[in-house]
C-alpha cells in the first residue's frame, strides 16, 4: 500500500472506527443512571410527600408530589413539573424546591425510565412518555389547577419539558443550564449529529412556544456552554435570560438570590400574588 494511503486511510479507520464506539454506547453516555448512588429511603423525612407510580410503556415510573405547604394557598394550586439532570434523580431535589411549596405551589419530580426504582430504559421517546403521563396525572388532580402549570428543567430535565412542551399545554417555562439539542453538543465531541439517537430538539420547541420563557445558565459553564442559554434567549417569542457567574454543577451559585429571580418571574407572569 503507497504511503501515502496509508496516512489518509488510518485517520478515515480510526475515526470512523471512533464514531462507532459513541454511536453504540452513546445512550450510557447520555444517560449514566447506573452511576448515580441510590439515596435510602430519602423520601421517608419528606413532610406531605405522596409517592406516585405513573404507568408507561416502560413499566413503572415513580414520580414524587409535594403539595403546597402556604395555609394562604386556594385550591385549585398552580404545579411545577421538575426534570431533572441526566447524573441525578428524584431524591435529589425535594430540599432545594420546598420554596415553591411555601410559595403556595405544588411540585412534581419525574424520574427517568431505568433511572431510580423506575423501570424501562431512558430515551427521547420513554422519557417524553413519562412526563406526558406524569402531566395527565397532575392536571387530573382537583387539587391542581391545570391552568397554572410550570414546566421546569435543568441540563437533560430541559430536554425534557421541552418535549413536553410539545404535546401539552403550559403558562410557562423555567429552563436552567439547558443545550439547545443534543446533535449541537456531539459537534463538541466531533460525532456526526445525524447519528444521534435521541436529538431532544429545545430550540425548535422554543421558537415555537408562545407562553414566557425564563433562561437561567452559567457563564461558566463548560458541560453546556452559555453560548445554548443564549441562543434559546433569542428564539424565545416572550423571553427572559439571567446569568450567573457559575459553571454546569453549581447553578445558582446562591439560591438566595434564585429564589428572589424566580419570585420575581413568577409574580411578573400571575403566578403569584403581587406584593
Amino acid at each position: 500500500m503507497p504511503t501515502l494511503l496509508k496516512y489518509i486511510l488510518w485517520p478515515v479507520i480510526l475515526y470512523v472506527s471512533y464514531c462507532g464506539f459513541l454511536f453504540l454506547l452513546q445512550r450510557q453516555i447520555m444517560f449514566p443512571r447506573n452511576q448515580i448512588p441510590q439515596p435510602l429511603q430519602s423520601e421517608q423525612k419528606i413532610a406531605g410527600l405522596e409517592k406516585i407510580w405513573l404507568a408507561t410503556d416502560s413499566g413503572k415510573v415513580e414520580a414524587w408530589f409535594l403539595p403546597p405547604v402556604d395555609p394562604q394557598t386556594k385550591m385549585p394550586a398552580a404545579a411545577v413539573i421538575f426534570g431533572h439532570g441526566n447524573g441525578e434523580l428524584i431524591d435529589f431535589w425535594p430540599d432545594e424546591l420546598e420554596r415553591f411549596t411555601r410559595l403556595g405551589i405544588a411540585v412534581l419530580l419525574v424520574e427517568y425510565p431505568g433511572y431510580g426504582r423506575s423501570a424501562g430504559n431512558p430515551s427521547e421517546t420513554s422519557i417524553t412518555r413519562t412526563f406526558v403521563a406524569a402531566y395527565d396525572a397532575l392536571t387530573s388532580r382537583k387539587d391542581i389547577d391545570p391552568s397554572r402549570i410550570i414546566l421546569f428543567g435543568r441540563s437533560m430535565g430541559g430536554g425534557a419539558v421541552c418535549a413536553l412542551a410539545r404535546q401539552r399545554p403550559s403558562a410557562v417555562m423555567i429552563l436552567m443550564s439547558t443545550f439547545t439539542s443534543a446533535k449541537s453538543l456531539a459537534k463538541k465531541f466531533l460525532f456526526p449529529p445525524f447519528l444521534v439517537r435521541d436529538p431532544f430538539n429545545n430550540l425548535v420547541v422554543v421558537k415555537s412556544y408562545r407562553k414566557p420563557v425564563l433562561i437561567i445558565h452559567g457563564r461558566h459553564d463548560s458541560i453546556i456552554p452559555f453560548s445554548h442559554g443564549s441562543a434559546l434567549y433569542q428564539a424565545a417569542n416572550n423571553g427572559k435570560m439571567i446569568a450567573y457567574g457559575a459553571g454546569h454543577n453549581d447553578c445558582p451559585p446562591d439560591w438566595n438570590v434564585f429564589w428572589q429571580d424566580m419570585e420575581g418571574f413568577l409574580r411578573e407572569n400571575g403566578l403569584l400574588k403581587k406584593k
